[in-house]
């Protein structure tokens, strides 16, 4: 079992998005996390609506700091930034250099700030859902 950290400044959308996404579909070989060098300290609610309508467990899941995986000495094997700035900061637990991916991926918070309905809310969150599905599956495929 290799553990993944997703990472992004918030830890509140696309990182949450990809920990939910590997953990559901791809539990047997891997084991998702998810962190932020500044954390919102909240899922944004319309990801969390979001994967819940999907099915999605998310009841253990919270916007975190980096620090509680230096506490709880969870070995990390690769890491995974799914923002620019969050590829750009130093991170104490991230694994050799080689062990780093980084996915440039737009923000869908910012984009559902501007929304006007519900229904552009859940196209925004689709896209990026949609995004992260593929470079995952991609990923995985690279890893096997």
């Amino acid at each position: 079992m290799r553990n993944i950290l997703f990472v992004c400044t918030g830890n509140s959308a696309r990182s949450i998005l990809a920990e939910a996404l590997v953990n559901k579909n791809y539990s047997l070989k891997f084991k998702a996390f998810s962190a932020g060098s500044n954390p919102t300290g909240k899922i944004n609610p319309n990801i969390k609506k979001y994967l819940e309508k999907k099915n999605f467990d998310i009841s253990n899941y919270s916007s975190k700091n980096f620090d509680q995986f230096l506490k709880n000495k969870i070995k990390i094997h690769q890491v995974i930034t799914v923002c620019n700035n969050a590829h750009n900061e130093v991170c104490p637990v991230w694994p050799e250099k080689k062990d780093i991916i980084h996915w440039d991926i737009e923000d869908p918070v910012e984009k559902i700030k501007s929304a006007t309905s519900d229904t552009e809310i859940e196209k925004v969150i689709d896209e990026t859902y949609e995004i992260l599905s593929n470079k995952i599956k991609e990923w995985v495929a690279n890893e096997e």
